[in-house]
């Protein structure tokens, strides 16, 4: 059964001067303040949505090579993900850069970043980003 996820933006004024209130319907986890400055310049307390996409990539990654590890037999004791989207007015988004560190007992370097590889391919979201340059940095800690 397919699941759906809800979120809306409130926005008020024009681009540059107004600003918007994200809300995440489904969980419930709360609004947060956007505006064209948070985007484009600095955050200032505020989020974008490259940020949104940024924690979307880490958390589908993190699930998509958890599994593939936990399948092929050497489950994963922890992933820290970070994904890093990078935005240039006029342009859009230009690329996301991968950054996983994992402990997985009993597996090595060239299989952990072949698993990495394997999931920043696959995962849900990478496949939505399709046309964006999606690169990795893989390493076992």
């Amino acid at each position: 059964m397919a699941t759906k996820r809800v979120a809306h933006t409130v926005w008020e004024g024009e681009l540059i001067k107004g600003s918007g209130t994200v809300t995440f319907d489904t969980s419930g986890i709360g609004d947060y303040p956007v505006t064209w400055a948070s985007r484009a310049e600095t955050a200032n307390g505020r989020t974008s949505p490259e940020e949104l996409i940024a924690a979307a990539h880490s958390s589908c990654f993190s699930m998509a090579l958890s599994n593939g590890l936990t399948g092929a037999g050497n489950p994963p004791a922890r992933l820290t993900t970070q994904a890093e989207v990078s935005f240039q007015p006029g342009e859009g988004i230009t690329g996301i850069h991968l950054t996983v560190e994992g402990q997985v007992p009993g597996l090595d370097a060239e299989a952990f970043t072949a698993a990495a590889e394997d999931a920043k391919a696959n995962c849900p979201v990478s496949q939505a980003l399709t046309g964006t340059t999606i690169t990795l940095t893989a390493k076992l800690s």
